[in-house]
């Protein structure tokens, strides 16, 4: 077990960062943020100097939504294997190159967009694309943090997350000032841009080469739930008999509407609304059938004295409740309903201000008169360094203080900075406004999202590890991404009122507060349980 270095030896607690696992999570880290770049700030710079209204701008993110959502797929990337480079790399590594490859391609697709003259809409399918692999990169490459760090090293996980949010911001604020700086000179064009952006993505997936597959017992304890659940599926037959019809009849539909409902004299609105209704109804049957037989394998014991005959189709349920039910009824057996809920609803609101104010900075930027060798300069690589060092700073706080410390702390500074940039609306470009403004939004993102990650990998069970954390952090990405989508058409509506508009953000942050202190006795009881196994290294 590694041990927290004392906080008064400097050496060994810059040997502790230095360590093998806790620099593959940066590079990680590295990989996870750039995407924001390519379809975040980036993009909308390219889209505004395009003349695309502020409202397209911000509805153009919904994108992001592929982060809001990646649960639903999660518990697939913590069974399915990559046809050979799982089996060269190992599982979690196989998947973060697979989607590395497809952020690449899909970017070099995207440098052939002509905003312009009318390529918005194929644009935003590409954005969508990339999004979509950089989602799903997010769910392995966050299972392979929290399978790199012992369940007896419970304090390590802050470390982890300070690692990972450094690698974050690297990537996204770090690199992120490529464009920017390219963009002012005659020479670059978007489109050269983003080829080259294509590129650092390729040479981000050739570092992460370098790192080892984390060694856990997830797949043992995934087979063992799987044999205890064909026993039980073999006693519902008729449970079991459902299953296949609705799942072949959903593929039937399916295939039939790709089709464009063949047979059919013609399809209107009233079609698809059918045919949409149907497909939600087989849908909950098979959700319905899974969570049934999940509920009754914990009533059927004397079946397991009774011989049963263990059929295909008896695994392929066996798989699929083990696969997509167990994760979800795991998290709220373990945490209880109202605390599972609560901790749900509070990733939902902790960052909502962040998300508003995230979403139009770079158009904020702009509009006020920064020009783009300062935003790169300034937002960017300033940011970029402030970030890194106060996510360790705040990361071996946190290790020492507490989650529930630093969530208060980050949470708190996260309101009050969002007025320095009400104050720069105000002032104008001022840079020495803007310094302090970078500075202090840098101080509390870096710490509030180091407690944030470290609490919701504490709440992860190793089993299951990658679907239960994005369906938290997929929650919370929601905030930044969905929700945050509508900032455009909320300036907009203000009249372009940014300090007004900055204001809102600062209250936007209250409730999550509020409700941090309502559940803070849960998250400190779990805190005490972690301690306690690092403390007897069990």
């Amino acid at each position: 077990m590694m041990q927290v270095p004392p906080l008064s030896k400097f050496g060994e607690v810059l040997k502790f960062y230095f360590q093998r696992r806790l620099l593959v999570i940066f590079v990680f880290g590295i990989a996870s943020g750039y995407p924001w770049v390519l379809i975040g700030s980036a993009m909308s710079a390219w889209l505004n100097e395009s003349g695309i209204s502020r409202s397209a701008i911000g509805y153009f993110g919904v994108v992001f939504a592929m982060y809001s959502i990646n649960f639903l797929w999660s518990p697939l990337v913590d069974r399915i294997k990559i046809p050979v480079l799982s089996n060269a790399l190992g599982h979690r590594r196989g998947w973060i190159l697979f989607c590395q490859l497809g952020i690449a391609a899909s970017c070099l697709l995207l440098s052939q967009a002509d905003l312009v003259n009318g390529s918005l809409h194929t644009a935003g399918l590409i954005a969508l694309s990339i999004a979509l692999f950089s989602a799903t990169q997010d769910i392995a490459i966050d299972g392979y943090r929290i399978d790199s760090i012992a369940e007896n090293e419970a304090e390590v996980q802050s470390a982890g997350a300070g690692m990972a949010t450094s690698g974050w911001w690297t990537g996204y604020a770090g690199l992120g000032a490529i464009p920017f700086f390219l963009s002012d000179s005659d020479a670059w064009n978007w489109s050269s841009i983003y080829v080259l952006l294509a590129v650092i993505v390729l040479a981000i997936a050739l570092l992460g080469l370098f790192a080892r597959e984390p060694k856990t017992d997830r797949a043992i304890q995934q087979q063992e739930a799987e044999q205890k659940f064909r026993r039980d599926v073999a006693s519902h037959p008729g449970a079991a008999a459902i299953l296949p019809f609705a799942a072949i009849t959903m593929m039937t539909l399916l295939g039939w509407a790709i089709l464009g409902f063949a047979g059919l004299t013609s399809v209107t609105y009233k079609t698809w609304i059918i045919w949409a209704l149907a497909q939600t109804a087989l849908f909950i049957l098979i959700v319905r059938t899974l969570i049934g037989l999940h509920r009754n394998s914990h009533g059927v014991h004397a079946s397991h004295q009774v011989q049963l005959t263990i059929k295909t189709s008896h695994k392929i349920i066996a798989w699929l409740i083990v696969t997509l039910i167990e994760p979800l009824a795991d998290f709220f057996k373990r945490n209880g309903t109202r605390f599972a809920l609560s901790i749900l609803l509070f990733v939902l609101l902790f960052k909502l201000g962040e998300a508003f104010l995230g979403r139009m900075s770079i158009v904020f930027y702009q509009e006020i008169g920064f020009t783009n060798s300062q935003i790169g300069t300034y937002s960017k690589l300033l940011n970029w360094g402030v970030t890194i060092a106060f996510s360790l700073i705040g990361s071996y706080i946190t290790m020492r203080a507490g989650i529930l410390k630093g969530l208060f702390i980050g949470g708190t500074a996260m309101a009050l900075s969002n007025l320095f940039f009400a104050a720069i609306a105000l002032t104008g470009p001022s840079v020495p406004m803007l310094v302090a403004a970078v500075i202090i939004d840098g101080f509390t993102a870096a710490w509030s999202t180091v407690a944030f990650v470290g609490l919701i990998s504490l709440l992860a069970n190793r089993a299951f590890t990658a679907s239960q954390y994005a369906l938290m952090a997929s929650i919370a990405t929601m905030g930044r991404t969905v929700i945050g989508s509508t900032s455009g058409a909320l300036v907009d509506w203000l009249g372009g009122n940014w300090a007004l508009f900055f204001l809102l953000t600062t209250l936007m942050v209250i409730p999550g507060l509020l409700f941090l202190y309502s559940i803070r006795k849960p998250i400190q009881a779990i805190e005490q349980k972690h301690r306690a196994k690092s403390n007897t290294g069990a």
